[in-house]
């Protein structure tokens, strides 16, 4: 056999090579526009826009570039992105986390001058365009004014968005865009469908709550039928939280249907206290679908107000640490879609799954450290299957002492469920337990279904 004669390589195209290669490791050739940028826009930007839960915005060159010393270190540390979920725990679609070599693609481009690059080809992000990371809405309702008086008390509203369009629509998703971001602390919505005779422009749109008690708001808002029998309602047809955003699941799941003439109505919108007047004009997404789901959604809520009691009951002593746990045995089988854990300030550890009947667990999630200000409704990366005669199980531990930071009241005062009211309280210095579930039905197959799409 011939043996084929090895090449002479010239030794000096080997050391500019070795050079070259040393210059890129060293990331001198990192730049906004090639590397960070698209690192930057998917896992900041839904968050740091105009609109969105933090304070400032994260999108362009100049956005990043003055802030790049604080952005090494705070994803160096792992403190940004906010992701209270534990990932050894449980997945989710979305999940705002870095790789080590994002990481690294960051802390060099800073240490190396923050080069811009070629800054005209970044695409401005679907989030920034529109202030929501599903992208152009299909029609926006314009929820009014709100003049939020700066008293440095929470305020709380029922709030009335009536429409009109030409002909019946699918709806696949909603959202809510907040005007104030700094004080919109959550709000629950619904949508409410009328008989022909009801007129949802009639009386007034906004109702000023002095506290979170609410007495025949409907009435007063003129939300009923012609009869005075209440409207077909979708629940929770939209939320918000510091940190959530809107919801949308594949083609076919979830949604319903939109009648020419009809009302969405925040039935609890609450503001945090604020020392300034400002006004608030927030708006409602809808994005339409041209044919009716084939899958009907459904929500199951545990713990505060909802199906399943707490044990011991949600009252938490003055300078104690506390646990409690909440269940509940399912009779069908479900496919999980998302889940939403909800706790206020003193709530320390969070965690839900499902014991099957044969003893198997089916892990849901786990929150390790609570964060009152960075709560998701967490969509699973395809549906999870909890089969009939399951137990759903959810663990919560709070820290009523002084040694939490987050705590409302120096020295600690008693903190629970406000029993006056049966429980729930919107109020972020009382408390609550609660974990809601959206689900389907089961069918076959459902665990192959990619919820990110």
């Amino acid at each position: 056999m011939t043996k084929l004669p090895f090449p002479k390589l010239n030794l000096l195209v080997v050391l500019l090579s070795l050079i070259s290669m040393l210059a890129c490791n060293s990331g001198s050739n990192i730049t906004f526009a090639d590397d960070v940028a698209p690192i930057i826009h998917e896992n900041c930007t839904p968050c740091h826009q105009a609109n969105g839960g933090a304070p400032f915005n994260l999108i362009s060159f100049h956005d990043v570039a003055k802030r790049a010393k604080m952005i090494a270190l705070v994803t160096s540390n792992r403190y940004m992105p906010p992701w209270p979920a534990d990932k050894n725990y449980s997945h989710f679609v979305n999940e705002k986390s870095l790789t080590d070599e994002q990481i690294s693609i960051i802390k060099q481009w800073f240490e190396n001058g923050c080069k811009p690059g070629d800054t005209a080809k970044c695409r401005l992000p679907e989030s920034a365009k529109y202030a929501s990371v599903l992208g152009k809405p299909d029609m926006i309702i314009n929820a009014g004014q709100i003049q939020i008086t700066g008293d440095n008390k929470d305020k709380f509203y029922v709030l009335k968005m009536p429409y009109q369009i030409p002909k019946a629509k699918f709806v696949r998703a909603v959202e809510f865009i907040p005007g104030q971001v700094k004080y919109a602390h959550h709000v629950n919505g619904h949508y409410l469908s009328f008989t022909n005779e009801t007129n949802p422009f009639s009386g007034i749109d906004l109702l000023d709550i002095e506290s979170d008690k609410y007495d025949e708001e409907f009435k007063k808002l003129s939300l009923l039928n012609h009869d005075g029998s209440a409207p077909f309602r979708v629940h929770s047809a939209f939320n918000y939280l510091p940190g959530a955003f809107g919801i949308r699941y594949p083609a076919g799941i979830g949604g319903f249907l939109l009648s020419p003439k009809g009302a969405f109505v925040a039935n609890d919108i609450h503001f945090g206290p604020s020392r300034e007047t400002v006004t608030d004009s927030s708006k409602l997404y809808l994005y339409f679908s041209d044919k009716a789901p084939e899958r009907t959604t459904y929500e199951l809520m545990m713990g505060t107000n909802g199906v399943s009691e707490i044990v011991p009951p949600l009252q938490v002593p003055a300078g104690q640490i506390t646990n409690h746990v909440s269940k509940l045995t399912i009779y069908n089988d479900i496919s999980v879609l998302t889940v939403n854990p909800h706790m206020h300030l003193i709530g320390k550890k969070f965690k839900a799954y499902a014991l099957k009947p044969n003893g198997d667990t089916v892990k849901l999630i786990s929150i390790p450290k609570w964060q009152f200000r960075w709560q998701y409704f967490y969509t699973f990366k395809n549906p999870v299957r909890i089969p009939k005669g399951s137990t759903i199980i959810v663990e919560a531990q709070f820290d009523n002492t002084a040694n939490n930071p987050d705590n409302p009241n120096l020295p600690p005062l008693p903190i629970g469920e406000r029993l006056d009211r049966g429980g729930a309280s919107m109020r972020t210095t009382d408390e609550m337990l609660q974990f809601i579930i959206t689900y389907m039905p089961y069918q076959k197959g459902d665990e192959s279904i990619d919820l990110s799409k």
